[in-house]
């Protein structure tokens, strides 16, 4: 069995086939979902599915390209949306360079405010991250030095695409690392860096609908893919896949407090 840590199934790409799209996932042996938010109506859209489906959870957060234009409300909302009983996480939040740098440091404020509410919640946080390792984990470090629960800090670095350097350090600060579809492109290093990291510090995901794993890069993603991840994660490792599915789906099910299925 496998989870997908990360799928936005709420989204409109799966408005026509999405109970075929569950059906897939469970024929592939996918146990469980997690949906990441990215801003508050996405929220409630996740929280509706986890009410219609089993195996469903999902997250609260705004995503750091919804910051721009985020209110103080907004982040009320979220921070209220974490007493829900379907909400695993905060997440998805962080920081994204790649689109447009003319609001970074609204980003960073708001990064720092889901960083904050994940430890008074108690819960783990999942992060997104587009250039800009050394700012989130900067910043983790700076907001761990300053809580008085160090110890809440944990959470999910999602898309992991770093040289091993960055996964000790983010383990360090209690986050294991989400691989997915670029882990199977022929064109990507992460294959070679996922190499040297421990299996126990990772987990699966395929933050559906976007990068669609081979052989099935360029469609539309599911989360039934996440099997071509924990695949290609065995033949990296040179271990079994039943070893795969088994400690990411324990280590998953530990940062996001999962019940045993």
């Amino acid at each position: 069995m496998l989870i997908d840590t990360h799928a936005h199934l709420y989204l409109e790409q799966f408005d026509d086939d999405r109970p075929a799209v569950l059906r897939r996932a469970r024929d592939a042996g996918v146990e469980t979902i997690v949906m990441p938010a990215i801003d508050v109506p996405s929220i409630q859209q996740a929280v509706d599915l986890c009410e219609e489906h089993d195996g469903l959870y999902a997250m609260a957060a705004l995503h750091p390209s919804e910051t721009d234009e985020a209110t103080d409300e907004d982040f009320d909302a979220v921070r209220e949306w974490c007493d829900h009983p379907s909400i695993v996480a905060v997440g998805e939040s962080g920081l994204d360079y790649y689109w447009d740098r003319s609001f970074d440091d609204r980003q960073q404020a708001f990064f720092r405010r889901h960083i904050r509410l994940a430890i008074a919640a108690d819960l783990p946080l999942v992060i997104h991250n587009r250039e800009a390792t050394d700012d989130i984990l900067d910043i983790l470090e700076e907001e761990r030095a300053r809580t008085d629960h160090p110890d809440r800090m944990r959470g999910i670095l999602h898309c992991y695409v770093d040289p091993p350097e960055v996964a000790e350090r983010a383990w360090a600060l209690g986050f294991y690392l989400g691989v997915g579809g670029i882990m199977t492109f022929s064109n990507s290093e992460v294959d070679t860096y996922v190499e040297d990291v421990p299996l126990d510090h990772l987990v699966v995901e395929t933050d559906s609908p976007y990068l669609a794993p081979e052989p099935n890069r360029g469609d539309r993603n599911e989360p039934a893919y996440v099997r071509h991840v924990a695949d290609q994660l065995a033949r990296i490792k040179d271990v079994p896949v039943e070893e795969v599915e088994r400690t990411t789906t324990e280590n998953a099910r530990a940062i996001y407090d999962l019940p045993a299925r």
